[in-house]
């Protein structure tokens, strides 16, 4: 093995061994920077949500909006699909896990990168087509990142993969806007399944392709 191999596998090992699996709620402060000529920061916020509830119990999870057009975002992890509720559609309307239009060119991780709400961070950047991701995470509230091993939307298992836990904090440069969501509040709690079941009689269609 490589000198800088054995270092970092010397480096990562306490953060991995420690990692306790999360089951709970996420509170995040977003806001938004806009590139649409047309569309304030201000009016992005408001649509999109500038807080939101992040749930995850095992491998689903579910994000609730307080945007006036983004209501809540759910995966299940056994169907691999990603559903999406918004006021403008009676729909739900949903993505395979699967499909991933992005391309992520290469990846760094920075140790101690932060510190949020107490906990020490590191930070896991993803240097994509689409633009820079910065997540900063603590070993503190790990996930099983084999349950989202089939979950490439959104290059979530290019993050996953690496951090082993929910990001306390993430920064998202896309052609259309920048996101930053921060954790204000973390809560244990444990979650029944139905949370994260569909409505019933939904209609469902699915997302139009970028």
């Amino acid at each position: 093995m490589k000198p800088f191999l054995i270092l970092f596998a010397v480096l990562a090992a306490p953060r991995l061994l420690n990692a306790q699996t999360f089951e709970g709620k996420v509170v995040y402060q977003l806001t938004y920077t806009s590139k649409l000529k047309g569309l304030s920061n201000d009016r992005l916020a408001n649509a999109m949500g500038d807080r939101s509830e992040y749930y995850i119990k095992g491998g689903d999870y579910k994000t609730v909006s307080n945007g006036t057009i983004f209501q809540w975002q759910l995966y299940r992890n056994h169907e691999n699909r990603i559903y999406n509720k918004t006021l403008k559609s009676n729909a739900l309307l949903f993505a395979e896990g699967a499909s991933n239009t992005d391309t992520v060119y290469n990846t760094s991780l920075v140790f101690g990168a932060v510190t949020i709400l107490g906990h020490s961070c590191d930070e896991v950047v993803l240097n994509c087509r689409s633009g820079v991701q910065q997540y900063y995470f603590s070993p503190s509230f790990g996930v099983d990142s084999e349950l989202f091993r089939l979950h490439r939307y959104g290059n979530y298992y290019e993050y996953i993969s690496r951090a082993h836990a929910i990001p306390l904090k993430y920064v998202v440069d896309t052609p259309q806007f920048i996101v930053e969501a921060t954790a204000v509040q973390v809560t244990p709690m444990t979650l029944d399944a139905s949370f994260f079941a569909l409505p019933q009689g939904v209609l469902l269609q699915p997302m139009p392709q970028n």
